[in-house]
């Protein structure tokens, strides 16, 4: 154990100063380039991953009854691969098992485990391409993004929550010689302080990020000494599948239970969550997904300390700017990416009525909506660069609210079928924009998931900041942006954007998307509005999963 502390001690001490700095840091390549990985990488990934298709993933998870089939491939193509399945009746044997190696995990403390799941994190690295193939063909995400956002930034973000625990666990002495004057001898103690799990924590998956939602919260609760069940969505169990196959085999050659972490895969329909999640041996839940589900995990769930991530409604106010071109390129992008399937995704775009001031002169309302679109439909236009940008619909929900949302307003830029050179079967669509009044607050107060935005008509920006800080001070958001030229409105903006509870992006014209989220620098969510209760990675986000237990005794 302490020897693969000292192997990847240097990646651990980097991320350590990263959070500190919260400057730019990236431990995981994103650039899947052959320079980078190695000439056979990307074939020998693609090989790894068509060799679980239609076939039984030999996991031995205790309480599982037979197998499941559960995925489909929003890029068409048959995946048919065959997972142990959990049903109520099997529970008791999977949280019983899981619990059977806590007191050794414990006893490994902080580095011993530490290392065990740093090495995890490396041999999840070595699959990347693998993992990304999966990412893809569970999520819709193109390639180079489920690479990236399922590969190379999930493992960021798992070793940036890692780093946190380590730290926090750190926080406290191991022993301390305690010593109180008195007459005569002092009376003195000798104190043992040891950071100990919860228990066992449960990591409920979503179909859109299956890595890169889960990682964080996975890896937090088993650095802290907890075991994890992890249950994915059932459209998207191949990647966590993989994570929990590593998990298990790194355990096991250290010297551990591998059943620390379990997959709890289930039919559609079954229901699963709701019983795992109220089980009394369940002290930690991470969830990303629905508000509906979300809240009644915060609310029924009260034996296990609940962290959620939500639906919300991200904003962006547009007010005036510098480079009216930019800002078009840097919105089409945004909302064209993974078809806006991201909890990060601009869905309400508030301009005001009269328009707004630019540099290429006035803008009027309808034309900074006809710039966008413009703008929009000039990236996609090239059909074999767009499904890179916008990969697959996840499901057909999503399709469902794309064809219901034209009839909120009026339709400043329709939503066109592509069709995908490599996968004919593949679902594609481009972003529908509509334009609504701010009357229309039952449309834009709920979430439209997908390739929706709205364009939302408003009085003056004095009012677009208004209906911006109500709106995520209800609904939640995850993101928000301004654009602006006028420094005492940006003052406003910042100030409603911390009575909200949002982070907030100013102007961006480059390379940087309201979307995005680095890891060691950008907090993912704030845990102080209703879209999140935790942020991705803060010291509250893991100190919660593990505490200290002291023992004490006279010496001398």
């Amino acid at each position: 154990m302490t020897d693969l502390l000292a192997a990847h001690r240097d990646r651990l001490d980097a991320a350590l100063t990263a959070i500190r700095s919260r400057g730019y840091h990236s431990a995981f390549p994103e650039s899947p380039s052959p320079r980078v990985y190695g000439e056979n990488a990307a074939a020998n990934g693609k090989a790894a991953f068509e060799a679980h298709l239609a076939k039984t993933y030999e996991l031995d998870i205790p309480g599982a009854r037979g197998t499941v089939v559960t995925e489909q491939s929003p890029f068409g193509i048959p995946l048919d691969v065959a997972y142990p399945r959990i049903v109520e009746e099997g529970l008791d044997e999977l949280l019983t098992a899981a619990q059977q190696g806590l007191a050794d995990w414990r006893r490994a403390g902080i580095d011993g485990r530490t290392g065990v799941v740093l090495e995890i994190l490396d041999r999840l690295h070595k699959r990347v391409f693998e993992l990304a193939n999966a990412v893809q063909h569970t999520s819709g995400q193109a390639f180079v993004m489920a690479f990236q956002a399922g590969g190379a930034h999930a493992l960021d973000r798992a070793l940036e929550a890692v780093a946190y625990a380590h730290e926090e666990m750190h926080r406290y002495p191991a022993t301390a010689a305690w010593e109180k004057p008195a007459k005569g001898d002092p009376i003195r103690m000798e104190k043992t302080f040891t950071v100990t799990g919860r228990g066992v924590a449960l990591v409920i998956g979503c179909n859109t990020f299956p890595t890169w939602n889960s990682w964080p919260g996975l890896f937090a609760s088993l650095v802290t000494g907890n075991a994890v069940v992890v249950k994915p969505h059932p459209l998207a169990v191949l990647p966590l599948a993989i994570t929990v196959d590593v998990c298990r085999e790194v355990l096991a050659e250290a010297g551990f239970d591998p059943n620390l972490v379990t997959l709890a895969t289930e039919r559609a329909g079954d229901g699963l969550a709701k019983p795992l999640a109220q089980r009394p041996e369940v002290k930690l839940i991470d969830f990303t997904g629905g508000s509906e589900f979300g809240e009644w995990l915060e609310q029924n769930a009260t034996q296990a300390t609940v962290f959620t991530e939500k639906a919300g409604v991200n904003a962006m106010i547009i007010d005036s700017t510098d480079s009216f071109k930019a800002l078009c390129n840097n919105l089409a992008f945004t909302l064209s990416l993974y078809s806006g399937q991201m909890c990060t995704t601009t869905q309400n775009l508030f301009v005001p009525a009269g328009g707004i001031e630019t540099d290429e002169g006035h803008k009027s309302f309808d034309e900074v909506g006809q710039g966008i679109a413009t703008a929009i439909s000039k990236l996609l236009g090239d059909e074999a660069r767009a499904v890179e940008i916008l990969g697959g619909i996840v499901n057909q929900a999503v399709i469902s609210r794309l064809e219901l949302a034209p009839e909120y307003g009026d339709v400043v830029l329709e939503s066109r079928a592509i069709e995908h050179p490599a996968f004919p079967d593949a679902v594609v669509r481009t972003p529908l924009l509509v334009a609504i009044d701010a009357e229309d607050a039952d449309v834009y107060r709920r979430e439209c998931f997908g390739p929706v935005s709205f364009l939302v008509r408003t009085a003056d920006t004095a009012q677009s900041i208004d209906l911006f800080t109500s709106t995520v001070t209800e609904g939640g958001a995850m993101t928000a942006g301004i654009y602006s030229t006028d420094s005492k409105i940006l003052d406003e903006a910042r100030d409603a954007a911390l009575d909200a509870g949002v982070a907030l992006s100013e102007n961006l014209t480059g390379q940087v998307f309201v979307n995005q989220s680095a890891a060691f620098s950008d907090f993912h969510g704030t845990g102080a509005n209703p879209a999140a209760n935790a942020t991705y990675t803060d010291g509250a986000y893991v100190a919660s999963r593990f505490r200290v237990i002291q023992s004490r005794r006279h010496v001398g």
